[in-house]
């Protein structure tokens, strides 16, 4: 236990001085032997990123002046989260995080801090929960934007963002239905429940491998919110009734759909957009578009496990004259970067990096991509815009000012429920996220 703390200590350090999380965690689970220590490590990470208000506003109750050592605050608490949320034996805990402070008086510092915390326990709680951004665990920045922007559900948001993820798939509509797979995943004993159309949540996590069917393409790891893109893009018979996408009766199998995934990696999306094009006999012509090399390369990763195929294009959406053919697209999927505001509980490390300023860059960053696509698209086509950001300013914001810059040539489709004004809050089933189709008219 001692190795995990000095390691997830040294982690957290990085990671709070600039590092991204999904860049340093990779390096320090290769310090360990076996799944039980990587699992452990990975825990303490996110789960102390998840409570570093609250770890850091109980160490600051428990020192009578600040800490001159940063390795010692780290290793102090990783063993708070420890002793608060784990099932690691307090004794154990205590002593190995003692033993690996070191000698003199940061030994004597971290046995008192910590013996302190163990008996002082309720009334250090108190002390916290007075203070927003220890006992929400957000910087007291964001916490206050969302009372400004969500005054009717701020609370839930934050408890949202505070709980571990659900772990969901999406079941491949061209191997079978939920139904059915629920009632594979309940002969393999991995209780679940369904969670949207195409959706099911297992009530724990397991290795990817262990899934029925998922090396053969079945099943994708994805988050129910996640899997409106494809359906908002390529809706079913009924839906395409609904929405009149076309003429009603005409069909579209008599000639491919050129699609446009913009901002591709990892792939997700892209696998959802072919599998549901599939499965309701629509031909696709789908270009995936990234401008990282290395990303693209996990798209054709996740293409090839699915055996889907799409055209793989390095570029930069924000400047489509050094990629694009001049074929205009009929359906254009603009999952733009964000602040990722909607998803910190999965990437609890942005909450603490970001800062008020990135985002109007990040908003200033999505008008020009959102602009540049519009311009691709053929008349009567529909561009998704789509974030995983709760924030106004890239969301309903962006999307009233990308229709005041095109008064006459573009318009906002109505979307189904629960998606009536394009925001799904986090919850316990799903993350945040925001979309709005746009048709060009």
């Amino acid at each position: 236990m001692r190795k995990l703390q000095k390691l997830a200590a040294g982690t957290l350090e990085e990671i709070l001085t600039g590092a991204a999380l999904h860049q340093v965690l990779p390096h320090s689970l290769q310090q360990l032997h076996t799944p039980g220590e990587r699992g452990a490590l990975q825990d303490i990470v996110y789960g102390s990123l998840r409570q570093l208000g609250r770890l850091d506003a109980w160490l600051a109750a428990l020192l009578e002046r600040p800490l001159t050592d940063p390795q010692l605050g780290w290793l102090l608490r990783v063993a708070l989260y420890q002793l608060a949320y784990t099932r690691a034996p307090a004794h154990a805990v205590v002593h190995n995080a003692v033993t690996a402070a070191g000698q003199g008086w940061r030994r004597g510092l971290a046995n008192a801090v910590l013996r302190n915390f163990q008996r002082r326990r309720a009334e250090l709680d108190a002390i916290v929960d007075a203070q927003p951004s220890a006992h929400w665990s957000h910087p007291d920045w964001w916490i206050d934007k969302l009372k400004a922007e969500y005054p009717q559900h701020w609370q839930g948001i934050l408890e949202a963002s505070l709980l571990h993820p659900p772990f969901t798939l999406r079941v491949n509509g061209r191997h079978g239905d939920v139904s059915s797979y629920l009632r594979r995943l309940n002969e393999a004993g991995l209780p679940a429940h369904q969670t949207g159309p195409d959706a099911v949540t297992l009530d724990k996590a397991v290795p990817v491998h262990s899934l029925p069917g998922f090396d053969e393409g079945h099943v994708s790891v994805q988050d129910a919110g996640a899997q409106w893109a494809a359906r908002l893009l390529i809706p079913g018979p009924v839906e395409r009734e609904l929405r009149q996408d076309r003429p009603q009766g005409e069909c579209l199998t008599a000639y491919p759909l050129r699609v446009l995934d913009a901002c591709a990696a990892p792939g997700g999306k892209t696998g959802h957009i072919l599998e549901r094009a599939a499965s309701n006999s629509i031909a696709v012509d789908l270009i995936a578009l990234d401008v990282d090399t290395t990303r693209l390369a996990r798209v054709q990763e996740n293409l090839d496990r699915l055996h889907l195929a799409a055209t793989l294009v390095e570029g930069d959406a924000a400047h489509p004259e050094r990629w694009w053919d001049g074929q205009p697209f009929d359906r254009i999927l603009a999952d733009v970067p964000c602040s990722a505001s909607g998803v910190v509980r999965r990437n609890p490390d942005i909450k603490w990096l970001r800062r008020p300023e990135d985002i109007a860059q990040f908003a200033a960053q999505q008008a020009v991509m959102l602009d540049a696509l519009w311009r691709l698209l053929a008349p009567g086509g529909t561009l998704l815009y789509a974030t995983c950001s709760i924030f106004h300013e890239e969301n309903e914001g962006q999307v009233r000012a990308f229709l005041m810059r095109h008064p006459d040539g573009a318009e906002r489709c109505t979307l189904p429920e629960p998606l009536s004004d394009g925001s799904l809050l986090p919850d316990a089933e799903h993350d945040g996220f925001f979309y709005a189709l746009l048709r060009k008219t």
